[in-house]
């Protein structure tokens, strides 16, 4: 970004509200003099080329002629203006996705400028760049780059920014600098961070022997068993039993029950897809204020088990009490496949289905893929990972793909790094949405390289990473750069 409102100390400007910065015609935007909002027509974006000529290439003499490019040209290109009380442009930026084709979710700013007249105390230049920000995060962008004119690299550092290299623009020195978006570990460690010390006292010996049971004296087995801490399901000792437990939030039982039933049955057959297991039966647990509202519970979860073939063998259910719903599912598999069997070097893969749309008042949040798919398909996706046995499989969870990824990369004793350009997604979801989203169908599995895909009927599939040495889980972009998504554990269990 080229910054010429330098006049303003970060420190003592009153900075107006983010929130007004986008637009909001509130007491405090006004007391701040100005508005930012998007160009939304012509003569506001010529206003701004116009401001961009009188700075850049009369004032600065950084360009001749013009200092338009390419990003002006690109449809996908955001410009968002300040304007006076009296509606005057009198700054601005644009931004917008960097790689070329679909949007991965790698986004940079550029070309902020603030008039002459209006630089100072009200510190346009700061809210641009901060309005900036918030409407890259909220168009899911995961990585935020700017260049950033060298003596302006103080201001941006105030601003939160970080400093990545030095850079050359137009003979000038700059500054590469990146807006760290958290959006990914502050999303992993509210799902999944607490589940470490929770359980600490259910776990026994990493060796899977018998442990002291607490009250009775008797002997409990390891939490999972040995080989499979933190999976998706948990093998029966002694048997070719897989067994697997799922809550779904009672928020969503109450609103939208029969959506509910559905994914109970849904989250349970993925665990078990994730294990290798084939599903053998279901038992449930529904809890409702009345006998209408556990009928449509019911009723969405009776039609998910048809779809998918697998029957409810019995359960319980408790009227005149809060919503609730949880399911347990029965499987078989004589090797069941941990999530921690990855090695550094394994190739790391991602099936998905890409099929269907955001579930109706869940945008960005739960992908629904399964309910428009037929049995056929439904017990292909079903048995993917059982066919080609890798050497580590979960299902992606509330944890997203990225958080998925960390546990399954956490259970390995390994690092994960993820090749955004690679990421089968499909296009109606944001970069964003759909590594923190649940993505209906999706098996994140590790494998040395060249092993099988999945044969998952209509799911996408592409080698799109690899397990390394270290931990958490790094994010690479086509320049070669890596961000950090997760820079520790995900849930603190430690390696299986």
């Amino acid at each position: 970004m080229y910054l010429d409102d330098v006049a303003a100390p970060a420190t003592s400007e009153r900075q107006p509200d983010i929130l007004a910065l986008l637009g909001d015609r509130s007491t405090l935007a006004r007391r701040a003099g100005f508005r930012i909002e998007e160009a939304r027509g012509g003569a506001e974006a010529a206003a701004y080329r116009r401001l961009r000529r009188d700075v850049f290439v009369d004032e600065q003499g950084l360009f001749s002629g013009h200092d338009l490019d390419d990003r002006d040209a690109d449809p996908r290109t955001v410009v968002l203006v300040a304007r006076a009380e009296g509606g005057e442009v009198v700054g601005g930026v644009r931004l917008g996705p960097v790689a070329d084709g679909p949007d991965i979710g790698w986004w940079a700013g550029g070309r902020l400028v603030v008039a002459p007249r209006a630089r100072g105390a009200r510190g346009i230049g700061a809210a641009l760049v901060r309005a900036a920000c918030a409407h890259a995060e909220a168009a899911g962008a995961l990585r935020f780059d700017a260049t950033v004119q060298s003596r302006n690299e103080v201001l941006f550092r105030r601003l939160g920014w970080r400093s990545v290299r030095p850079v050359t623009v137009a003979g000038a020195p700059h500054v590469l600098m990146r807006w760290p978006i958290g959006r990914i570990a502050a999303h992993t460690a509210a799902a999944k961070a607490a589940l470490g010390p929770l359980l600490a006292h259910l776990r026994g010996p990493r060796t899977g022997t018998a442990t002291p049971g607490p009250q009775s004296g008797g002997a409990l087995p390891a939490l999972g068993g040995a080989g499979f801490v933190g999976d998706d399901g948990a093998p029966v000792p002694g048997t070719d039993l897989v067994a697997a437990c799922d809550a779904i939030v009672p928020s969503m039982v109450e609103r939208d029950p029969d959506w509910a039933g559905w994914c109970a049955v849904l989250v349970n057959v993925n665990d078990l897809t994730a294990m290798g297991a084939a599903p053998l039966g279901l038992l449930d647990a529904v809890g409702a204020a009345d006998a209408g509202h556990a009928a449509r519970v019911l009723a969405g979860l009776a039609r998910a088990a048809d779809a998918y073939g697998v029957p409810v063998l019995g359960g319980h259910t408790q009227l005149g009490v809060p919503a609730a719903l949880s399911v347990t599912a029965l499987g078989r598999a004589e090797h069941p496949v941990p999530g921690g069997g990855g090695r550094p070097g394994h190739a790391v893969r991602l099936t998905a289905d890409l099929g269907g749309g955001w579930r109706p008042g869940y945008g960005g949040r739960q992908w629904d893929s399964t309910t428009s798919r037929r049995r056929d398909e439904l017990r292909a996706m079903a048995g993917a990972v059982a066919a080609v046995r890798p050497a580590a499989a979960k299902d992606v969870s509330m944890a997203g793909i990225a958080g998925t990824l960390g546990m399954l990369a956490e259970a390995s004793g390994c690092r994960a790094v993820l090749d955004m350009a690679a990421v089968p997604r499909p296009p109606a979801a944001t970069a964003g949405d759909w590594l923190t989203c649940f993505p209906g169908y999706a098996m994140l599995t590790a494998a040395p390289p060249g092993a099988p895909a999945p044969p998952a009927g209509p799911a996408a599939d592409a080698v799109c990473g690899e397990l390394a040495e270290g931990r958490g889980v790094g994010l690479r972009w086509p320049d070669g750069d890596v961000t950090e998504a997760v820079t520790a554990t995900v849930t603190g269990m430690g390696a299986a």
